[in-house]
């Protein structure tokens, strides 16, 4: 039982970290580029353009 508390303590410290830092930088959070491009053709499934280069990012 004690390493469930130390294990909930430990989890519930990082995710309090992290969202600490998500509030303190003031920024939404992004999604990496570069896992899409790794399909079997080449082509992006979201999108599908076929170059890493000629996404562009869209502020709202």
């Amino acid at each position: 039982m004690n390493t469930f508390v130390a294990t909930f303590i430990v989890i519930a410290l990082a995710f309090s970290a992290l969202a600490i830092g998500l509030i303190l930088r003031n920024k939404p959070i992004e999604g990496s580029c570069g896992g899409v491009m790794t399909s079997d053709d080449g082509t992006c499934s979201i999108c599908g353009k076929t170059e890493m280069n000629s996404c562009t990012r869209t502020d709202s």
